[in-house]
């Protein structure tokens, strides 16, 4: 049976000045199904990255399995995807019903195999190139985020396919697609890499009950520090005033008190002074070390401008959004003041468009049917891409925010403030994402346009949005694939269909 053993492993990049990973040690077997965890930006793409043997590290890695990583690097994209397939999992003509039969456990037409690659959906893609992942049965896979261009249906689909398969690391922030799918968790945390045996909802228990006892312990050492240091101070000012009495006259004369017991015990009072604030720095350098693995101490919110009028904000009636053989479904719907109204369809049937459309951005649709907005609202749009270009000052300065209103809900979101000042295109696409959500948060706003707000997005961020919604009750219209959010903000729900 093969083993993956990662002894004492440590990585930084050069522009880091700490190590991503110091004295790393972990054993996986190559029956387990793991789940990735952990914040955008700690390291889980560059613990595959290790794997494959694609950076150099302090440490060892040994292993005797075959890694293969998605998703794979496709150079010329208009080719047939035959070729593409073959190019990539080094297949003969005399195998590609190896090919055909991962096609048909994940519900796609094996005729997607000729047509050109660049032609597929985002989803057609993901899955063609997942199929390629399990040919080698012998294989061990390394699976990067592969939902963020799945919709409800697609994550469906190959969650059923993974639960099929053993063998392998998925990166995933999402809890629905995840909890079905893997039986061990690695859980890279603010400072260090955790094993568990279980899905999703097993790691998110054990971290809550982690978090609560690491705040507990925190609370009872800030009561023990108060303490100690108010004793500290009663001791040290009670020798102070005792040694400045042994020297005055009238002490002497009326009291009669000889000065060297005086002395003799201001300065046992002075060392039980000391040994009680150095207890004290002791307590303080503890409590430096507690709140280690707790991701969030402050929570997120909406820079929300709540109105009282009017009572409708969005109207859409009967609307159809047509271009050459593009048309959207004819939708009804209307989004209320305080209502977190969201759109539900799958990839392709026109949600952007609709969205769009709306918000009276230009767009090449013959419109039926009516819009109408209430006057003089403050619109925050979240677009679904990460375009952004610039340092992050720069971008809320265009949008006239304060910029370090910007820079605290960063942090608040776990960015690195090293990134502060680096151009933005050069981030991760999580990295990008948090920077497009924070300069929303930040804005003044009386209704929100948010479009796949979740996509490239960790665990943990997605728990702050889901929390800050569920407090603020913003007037809200949303995009997203994510069922657990779906579920949890949603006010009302309109489905597309055709």
């Amino acid at each position: 049976m093969g083993t993956i053993q990662i002894e004492n492993v440590s990585f930084k990049y050069d522009q880091m000045v700490d190590n991503l990973f110091n004295a790393l040690n972990l054993k996986i077997d190559e029956s387990w199904k793991l789940g990735l965890i952990g914040r955008n930006g700690r390291g889980k793409t560059t613990l595959m990255k290790m794997l494959l043997g694609q950076l150099q590290y302090q440490g060892q890695i040994i292993s005797n399995l075959n890694f293969y990583y998605y998703p794979q690097t496709v150079v010329d994209k208009d080719v047939p995807t035959v070729e593409v397939v073959k190019n990539l999992a080094h297949l003969e003509d005399y195998d590609l019903w190896k090919i055909e039969i991962e096609l048909e456990k994940l519900k796609v037409d094996v005729d997607v195999l000729q047509q050109e690659f660049s032609t597929l959906s985002p989803g057609e893609r993901t899955k063609v190139l997942l199929a390629i992942l399990f040919i080698d049965e012998s294989g061990f896979q390394l699976i990067d985020e592969p939902t963020n261009h799945l919709d409800i249906e697609g994550r469906k689909i190959v969650s059923d396919y993974l639960k099929s398969k053993k063998g392998f690391i998925v990166i995933s922030h999402d809890k629905s697609f995840l909890n079905p799918v893997i039986d061990h968790v690695i859980s890279i945390d603010r400072s260090d890499v955790v094993v568990y045996k279980g899905n999703f909802d097993t790691w998110q228990e054990q971290k809550e009950r982690q978090d609560q006892s690491e705040l507990a312990e925190k609370e009872q050492l800030k009561k023990d520090i108060n303490r100690l240091h108010e004793t500290a101070v009663k001791r040290e000012n009670w020798s102070r005033q005792t040694e400045s009495q042994k020297n005055r006259k009238h002490y002497t004369e009326k009291v009669h008190l000889d000065k060297g017991f005086i002395g003799t015990k201001a300065a046992k009072m002075m060392k039980k002074a000391k040994t009680a604030e150095r207890r004290v720095n002791s307590a303080i350098d503890e409590k430096k070390t507690l709140l280690k693995n707790i991701e969030i101490e402050a929570p997120i919110e909406l820079n929300y401008e709540k109105l009282s009028h009017p009572d409708v904000f969005v109207q859409v009636e009967n609307l159809r959004l047509q271009h050459e053989n593009i048309v959207t479904p004819t939708v009804d719907f209307k989004v209320k003041r305080d209502q977190v109204v969201s759109l539900i369809g799958p990839n392709g049937i026109g949600k952007t468009t609709i969205f769009k459309q709306i918000l009276g951005l230009s767009q090449p649709f013959e419109q039926t049917g009516q819009i109408h907005v209430a006057n003089n609202l403050k619109i925050s749009y979240l677009r679904q891409d990460n375009e952004l270009q610039g340092t992050i000052r720069q971008l809320a300065e265009q949008k006239q925010i304060e910029p370090e209103l910007t820079f605290s809900n960063l942090r608040k979101l776990g960015f690195e403030r090293y990134l502060f000042e680096q151009p933005i295109e050069q981030m991760s696409q999580g990295q990008r994402r948090k920077v497009a959500l924070a300069v929303s948060l930040s804005e003044e706003a009386n209704l929100y346009f948010w479009d796949e707000p979740l996509n490239y997005l960790d665990v943990i961020t997605r728990q702050q949005i889901i929390e800050a919604i569920k407090k603020q009750h913003p007037t809200m219209l949303l995009i997203d694939h994510d069922q657990d959010l779906i579920d949890s903000v949603s006010s009302a729900k309109v489905y597309l269909h055709y």
